[in-house]
């Protein structure tokens, strides 16, 4: 199995030893050794995938990086955060999705209104199997525990994936901002209860949320 690990907060490093990893398309900034590159479909593997790509207009590409050596992944200087999946599912905006081992499996899902802070339809990237994927944050994320007596309220905008046992779920809400007459706010707040992890991100993206 590849190795992921950071170069740098900004840099992944993957080492390979004839395993291929799948990262976002463009995301190869430099690689030692003997590699090879193939593109593949955003949005999941096979027939489903395709046709909910068709559905959900999902814009996700992915690339089959597969050789020996090192190859170091990075986009927009965003920062990266490792994530171990052990044969639970990780939601991530397919925005915020760098990299993941070969054996993951990739899809899409419907989640409800978040999905549409992306602006790409009511559907979110999930990550699946056991191994690490690499996801990427605007500023250093925070990683948020929610467990049954404490529930998480969060921000659309600043939302950038979750695992574990969770149920999620949406409420109409204003953001302090809005309170202050400071931008449109967020008409929705995600929801979150039961056991898991929350990824968060300093920065927020315009969302179609805060347009309703």
């Amino acid at each position: 199995m590849a190795m992921f690990r950071l170069q740098s907060s900004k840099v992944l490093a993957v080492d390979m030893t004839g395993d291929a990893v799948k990262a976002k398309n463009g995301s190869m900034v430099a690689y030692d050794g003997e590699m090879a590159f193939k593109k593949l479909s955003g949005g999941g593997e096979g027939i489903r995938g395709m046709v909910t790509r068709r559905l959900t207009g999902e814009q996700m590409t992915l690339m089959e990086v597969k050789g020996r050596g090192t190859c170091w992944f990075a986009d927009r200087a965003s920062e990266i955060n490792l994530v171990s999946v052990q044969g639970d599912k990780l939601y991530v905006e397919s925005s915020n999705l760098l990299a993941t081992d070969g054996g993951l499996r990739t899809g899409t899902e419907f989640t409800g209104l978040r999905g549409a802070s992306q602006g790409n339809g009511l559907f979110t990237t999930t990550v699946e199997g056991h191994g690490q994927a690499a996801i990427m944050s605007d500023g250093p994320a925070v990683v948020l525990r929610v467990s049954a007596q404490y529930p998480l309220t969060v921000d659309p905008g600043a939302y950038v994936a979750h695992q574990g046992n969770l149920r999620q779920s949406f409420q109409s809400g204003v953001t302090f901002r809005t309170l202050l007459g400071e931008g449109g706010g967020e008409a929705f707040q995600m929801r979150f209860e039961g056991d898991g992890l929350v990824y968060v991100q300093p920065s927020e993206r315009n969302t179609i949320a805060g347009d309703v």
